[in-house]
């Protein structure tokens, strides 16, 4: 598979896609039609208009699976497909919908080319259990396109020793996920990404990852560092600790 993983798709400061844009068009073909997936906001005009904005100027065509009456047959001529950010549940519950999600995920293994970002990295996921979404819409399952066979929770926030906030921080939730759960979960920061392909994955961009396992202490992945080992992970939901 063909896989590129971003955390977000926009950077405190900078553009969509502008902390991220010679990964992905590095990533995308030459030229390419790229199928975009708006479902995980309500107006899906808007949002292609803006993913249209930030990678029309690199020669990458992008068209909205909803500006066709089939999306299946506009997935069907594109050249790679991107997901992008939003509701996780919304998106999950459209894809279902449409058919998409079968589709996508058969077409991904296959060799298209797959881009996520935020929601749409949470779909890469088995399920969206480590997703950070409010659940604003009930979709048939939480199982999603499996392309990968770990768990990923974009937008990572390490906890912050000031606040006065008593909820759960991520690393908590996280970790009451691997009580009832044993799949690993790689946390993403803002800016940082992973990259699959060729049998390969790797922790990319600005800022190190996070990877949090059942029974061990999470530990800190730097660019570049090789987590393909994780490719070969066998999940097992619904297995609490004894």
């Amino acid at each position: 598979m063909n896989l590129l993983l971003l955390s977000n798709s926009t950077q405190y400061g900078r553009g969509y896609l502008e902390h991220a844009l010679d990964t992905v068009t590095a990533f995308l073909p030459a030229d390419a039609r790229l199928a975009f997936v708006p479902y995980a906001l309500a107006d899906h005009d808007a949002y292609t208009a803006r993913v249209r904005a930030a990678l029309e100027p690199s020669g990458i065509t992008v068209r909205g699976v909803h500006e066709n009456a089939d999306p299946v047959t506009e997935l069907a001529a594109s050249d790679a497909v991107f997901i992008g950010g939003g509701n996780s549940f919304r998106l999950l519950d459209a894809l279902y919908r449409t058919g998409l999600r079968e589709v996508v995920r058969d077409a991904a293994r296959n060799g298209l080319p797959y881009m996520g970002a935020s929601a749409g990295t949470n779909m890469a996921a088995p399920t969206l259990r480590t997703s950070n979404d409010m659940p604003i819409v009930q979709p048939p399952s939480f199982d999603a396109l499996g392309l990968v066979p770990f768990q990923i929770n974009p937008h990572y926030l390490d906890p912050d020793p000031a606040s006065t906030h008593k909820g759960e921080t991520r690393e908590e939730r996280l970790t009451e996920f691997l009580e009832e759960n044993d799949v690993p979960v790689l946390g993403l920061r803002e800016g940082s990404w992973l990259r699959v392909h060729e049998g390969g994955a790797t922790v990319q961009g600005a800022r190190p990852a996070r990877l949090f396992t059942r029974g061990a202490r999470p530990q800190e992945l730097v660019a570049g560092t090789d987590v393909s080992r994780l490719l070969a992970t066998e999940p097992r939901f619904d297995a609490p600790e004894r």
